[in-house]
Order: structure tokens, then sequence, then C-alpha cells
């Protein structure tokens, strides 16, 4: 036996996390841009590589990115918000299990001016008929990301396609919610984000959250491990040593000891074994 075998297999009986996985010390993550954006991996990933030994590169990108990115097995594990589409990723066999791992909520921000009148409103179907009827600027990712795939169904709950006002009052920005933020206040537009995100921005000048406390804006996250039967190429057993630590009580603590500003960002909800 090897020595790295040795290692391995003594890891493995003690129990410890990543063991067994001495040639497997690292893995790709296909993540939504707001765990990203709001400083969650900084935070999280030397805690669990200073433990595993396993290195993690989150590739981030809009969760309709991500999901192909995975299903074009350009990654070990999914980590993203749009419950309906994880679903099917798991569904068409591209994932061995999808399960809920921590929450937080969307947010709808404006400029002081509020040319809507929707400050202080907690009904987002009644603030974005408001919006729509002023014809006030809103700024839209337009990216298939998990946010983006949430304001559609939003307006469509409404009753209203926006996208019939396509560069007139309604903008698409083709963008990470960093940047379409970014365009959003350099244009005056009311935004929707994860409100993650928005308290971790560094560029909200006369911006405040208007639209907040809506049920409907509730905003969960997913870690779905990729199927090897679907990508023999994938690091399955790192990948499912990451997902494990992160659902366990240890990265469920971590996760929601992530602050900023003494703000929680993240809420753990993994189901308890």
């Amino acid at each position: 036996m090897t020595i790295a075998r040795l290692i391995a297999s003594t890891a493995l009986t003690l129990g410890l996390a990543g063991g067994a996985l001495a040639q497997e010390q690292s893995i790709i993550v296909q993540s939504t841009t707001s765990t990203a954006n709001s400083g969650l991996y900084d935070y999280l990933l030397p805690i669990y590589t200073g433990e595993s030994g396993i290195t993690v590169n989150v590739v981030a990108v809009g969760t309709g990115q991500a999901i192909k990115n995975a299903e074009n097995c350009d990654g070990d594990l999914l980590l993203v918000h749009a419950k309906p589409s994880e679903e099917k990723f798991v569904a068409a066999g591209f994932g061995t299990e999808r399960t809920d791992l921590m929450y937080n909520d969307f947010v709808i921000v404006g400029p002081e001016s509020d040319p809507a009148g929707v400050k202080g409103m907690d009904d987002v179907e009644a603030a974005l008929t408001k919006i729509s009827e002023a014809g006030a600027l809103f700024a839209s990712r337009g990216d298939d990301s998990g946010t983006h795939k949430k304001e559609v169904a939003l307006w469509k709950a409404a009753g209203i396609d926006p996208t019939a006002a396509s560069g007139e009052w309604y903008r698409e920005t083709g963008s990470g919610m960093g940047a379409t933020l970014n365009a959003g206040i350099g244009m005056g537009a009311y935004v929707m984000t994860d409100r993650a995100t928005w308290i971790s921005f560094q560029n909200k000048q006369d911006y405040a959250i208007e639209v907040e406390g809506d049920e409907t804006l509730f905003n969960q996250y997913g870690v779905i491990p990729v199927n090897p039967e679907k990508c023999p190429s994938v690091k399955i057993d790192a990948a499912q040593d990451f997902a494990d630590w992160l659902l366990s009580d240890e990265g469920q603590k971590v996760i929601a000891d992530y602050k900023v500003d003494g703000q929680q960002l993240f809420f753990p909800n993994a189901p308890k074994n």
C-alpha cells in the first residue's frame, strides 16, 4: 500500500473530512454569483480547505449558466438558487440529489426620489404594478440567473409582461448582480437583488431598500453533487465531502456566522439527519 493510500485509509477510519481523497484534492463548484459577491466563499472556503485539504474552485455565474456548465460536465458540485430548475437537473440524471442548504430573501432597491412611490411596500406584485404604470426605469439582469428567474415569475404573477417595454422603461443588462446594480444606480432604475449582495454592495449612493417582506421574495439555495454516471470525470467523493460538510452542523454554523456590518447574510436550513 502506498503512503498516500495509507494516509487516505487512516483518515477515512478516523472520520476526518476529506479522508480517502488523497488523489482528489480540488473540485469545481458551479455557483450563483450572489454567494460569491456576498463574500461567503472568502469566509467559508479557507475553513473547509484547512480541515479537509480539498481546494474548492468556484465558477460564479448566473444559475441558468451554472446549470448548463454542470450539464456539460464542467463542474463537480452545483450550488444555486432556482429550485424548479435544480429539480429538473436531478430528474434528468445530471445530479445525484438536491438538498436545501440555506436561504435569504430578495428585495427591490431604488433611488431616494422613488419615482413610482413604492417605498415601504411589502406587496411585491402591487409594487411592480406601480413601477410599470409609472413607466419608472427598472434594471433587470436578463441573464437567466436565479434572480432573473424569480423576477420573471413575479412579473408574470402581477399580470405584466415587462419585455414589451424592453429598451424603454425596462432595461435588461445581461449581467451579474453587482454589474446590474451598478448599471441600475447609474440610470436611476429600480433593481431586484438578493439581500446578501445588497448588504455587501459598496456603491449604494442614495439607494435603499424600497420593497421587502413579501413571502414570495423567499430565496432558497440548494446543493447538488454532479452525477458521475452522466459525467465520469466528476470527483464525486470530494464533491460529496464538501456537500456533506456544508450540510453538517459545523458547515451550517459557519454559514450562519458569516456577517457583514453585523448583519447575517444567509440562514442555514439543511434538513437534520
